[in-house]
């Protein structure tokens, strides 16, 4: 007897889209065959495999919902279970590849249930670097870099004209081959890209003469990063299809680097600032000027501050990203003792500390 689908993704009935899949992720990353160690391994990832191309569809699902398992059985083949369910993208985030998942699938269940799509181009990743001023109010940079991408003469076809093209002679058309298999009295049956027209079903019979028959160009390319207020140092602003092109674009990836500031320290939204005083004026009390990110700003240092007492200016701070409101400057004040005094001042802090000790 089959497991109730539910039961095998450890899920509610109720459970959401997202709820499935994420509970399909985590069983998948421990019973994959090529990574778990469980001698079960592989019959319970063909389970929870077929509970998740089910619950994840949604006409799947309430076909399972209403009539169980004979409902989907009675209506769909092994194979068509799994058809059109996107497992590619959820074995790339786990594992960074799918090639593997789809060899496994094919050879156990057989058929290319995966949907064939253009293969998509590889990320790029850069870095650029702003100042805290950036950080505080925002600002726009310019990245230059080169990537490949589609030629725009052929539309990444490769061929010259679009009847410039020929059947493969290897695969017929079809842009896989099957590889069979026998072990003992089992017959196994491997599909793959066709080696000769990388999957593609044709040939080309006249090259494209400005790409030479790769549907791709190298180029400079360049897009204006917008930094948004308040933005975290090391965070990556993401660029969809600005990335290299192999079929379909990849995507662009921008780290933010915040330099070092030379008098302000951050905190999260918090500024930090030293203020040097005297030893006087922390006995007695003073008003001081210090910077801020946005003007200089008078603050009242009240009689008997004590070394490393902080004053904390409200809003002066850095912007909350995605939210509103700025964090704080905290200044910690801080004083030295002399090292140096005239015949004066050794007299009044002798009797000062005569009055002390009186």
């Amino acid at each position: 007897m089959k497991k109730e689908y539910y039961e095998v993704l450890g899920v509610r009935r109720n459970a959401s889209r997202e709820e499935i899949k994420k509970a399909y992720k985590r069983l998948a990353r421990k019973y994959h065959p090529d990574v778990s160690p469980d001698s079960n391994a592989e019959e319970k990832f063909k389970e929870i495999s077929e509970a998740y191309a089910v619950l994840s569809d949604n006409e799947k699902r309430k076909l399972y919902d209403t009539y169980g398992h004979s409902g989907v059985d009675a209506r769909y083949t092994r194979e068509d279970i799994f058809r059109g369910v996107n497992f590619e993208d959820i074995f790339r985030d786990l594992f960074g590849s799918s090639d593997i998942f789809k060899d496994f699938f094919r050879f156990n269940f057989g058929g290319d249930f995966f949907r064939r799509g253009p293969e998509r181009g590889r990320d790029i990743h850069a870095e650029i670097r702003i100042e805290l001023e950036d950080v505080a109010f925002g600002t726009k940079k310019n990245v230059t870099y080169t990537r490949t991408k589609r030629c725009d003469f052929c539309d990444g076809t490769g061929a010259e004209n679009p009847e410039d093209f020929k059947t493969c002679d290897l695969c017929k058309g079809a842009g896989e081959v099957k590889e069979v298999r026998r072990m003992g009295f089992s017959q196994f049956v491997r599909i793959m890209p066709c080696p000769q027209c990388n999957g593609k079903g044709k040939l080309i019979t006249k090259k494209c003469k400005f790409c030479d028959g790769n549907g791709r160009l190298r180029e400079k390319s360049s897009v204006m990063v917008e930094i948004p207020k308040g933005i975290r140092d090391g965070v990556s602003l993401r660029y969809k299809e600005m990335g290299e092109y192999s079929g379909s674009y990849g995507d662009l990836y921008v780290t933010v680097s915040v330099t070092s500031h030379r008098i302000f320290k951050r905190d999260g939204n918090n500024i930090l600032y030293r203020a040097e005083i005297s030893f006087p004026e922390a006995v007695l009390g003073t008003e001081i000027e210090v910077p801020t990110l946005y003007g200089n700003k008078k603050i009242k240092i009240p009689s008997g501050t004590q070394y490393s007492d902080e004053i904390k200016l409200r809003g002066k701070g850095l912007p909350r990203m995605g939210s509103f409101g700025k964090g704080d400057q905290i200044i910690k004040i801080v004083f030295r003792t002399p090292e140096k005094l005239t015949k004066r001042e050794k007299e009044l802090y002798k009797e000062l500390l005569g009055l002390h000790s009186s």
